[in-house]
C-alpha cells in the first residue's frame, strides 16, 4: 500500500483527523514515496497526551493547525509550518527550560527518517526553536505563521482565555502561588512589551486587540 493510499485509511483509531492531517503534511513535504507516516503520528500523539499536560494537549495542537490553515496564504512553505506545529511542543515538561530545543532535536531525528530533505528538516527545527521567543525576524513568513498560530489562544473569548490561564496554572501546580504569580506576570509583561503580538496581517487584524485586553486583564488579576 502506498503512503498516499495509507493516508486514505487513517480515519480509523483515535484522533483520526489529526492522523490524517499529519500524513498529508508529511506527504506534502516529501511526496508519496517513503516510510509509513502512521507510526510517527502514534509517537507524537502519545507525547501530546502525556499526563503532565493540561494546556499543551492535542486540543492545542488541533487549534494551532486550524489557525495555520487560516493563515495559509502568508506561509512560504505551508506543510513545513504544519510539521513544525506538530513538533513545537512534542517534548513538554513544565519543570524544564529546554523543551523547545529538545522538540527541535526530535524533529531533526524523525524527519530525515520520513524522507524530508536536509533543508526541510532544518526549517522545521528552526521554526520549533522560534516558539521559545515568538519573535520572528521581519520577512520570516513561515515563522510569522507558526508564532501567530501558537499565540492565537490569547485572543479567545474571556471564558476561553480564563480556561487557558487555568490550564497553564494546573501545569505548574508544583510551583507555589506567589512564585507562579511572579513568573507568570513576567511572561505577560514580556508579551505586552512586544510591538506586535501577531505578525501576519490577518492575525494582527483579527487577534491583536483582544489578545492584549486578555493579557492586561490577567496581569491585573495576578498583581491586584
Amino acid at each position: 500500500m502506498s503512503p498516499v493510499s495509507r493516508a486514505d485509511h487513517l480515519s480509523a483509531g483515535p484522533a483520526p483527523d489529526l492522523r490524517q492531517r499529519w500524513a498529508l503534511a508529511v506527504i506534502g513535504v516529501r511526496g508519496p514515496d517513503g516510510p509509513d507516516p502512521a507510526p510517527y503520528a502514534d509517537n507524537l500523539l502519545a507525547r501530546w497526551a502525556e499526563p503532565q499536560r493540561r494546556y499543551h494537549t492535542t486540543e492545542h495542537l488541533t487549534a494551532a493547525l486550524d489557525r495555520i490553515d487560516e493563515l495559509a496564504e502568508h506561509a512560504d512553505d505551508l506543510n513545513v509550518v504544519r510539521l513544525a506545529a506538530w513538533f513545537h511542543d512534542a517534548v513538554y515538561r513544565p519543570d524544564r527550560s529546554e523543551n523547545e530545543e529538545r522538540s527541535a532535536a526530535l524533529a531533526e531525528r524523525a524527519l530525515p527518517e520520513l524522507g524530508a530533505s536536509d533543508a526541510q528538516t532544518a526549517e522545521v527545527a528552526r521554526l520549533v526553536r522560534l516558539t521559545a521567543t515568538h519573535d520572528p525576524a521581519p520577512g520570516d513568513r513561515n515563522g510569522e505563521v507558526l508564532c501567530d498560530a501558537d499565540l492565537a489562544v490569547l485572543a479567545g473569548s474571556p471564558e476561553r482565555y480564563a480556561a487557558y490561564a487555568a490550564a497553564v496554572r494546573e501545569e505548574y501546580g508544583f510551583v507555589p502561588d506567589a512564585d507562579f504569580r511572579e513568573g507568570r506576570a513576567a511572561v505577560l509583561r514580556q508579551l505586552l512589551a512586544l510591538e506586535r503580538l501577531f505578525r501576519t496581517p490577518v492575525g494582527y487584524e483579527q487577534w491583536e486587540h483582544t489578545a492584549r485586553r486578555n493579557l492586561a486583564t490577567e496581569l491585573d488579576l495576578l498583581t491586584g
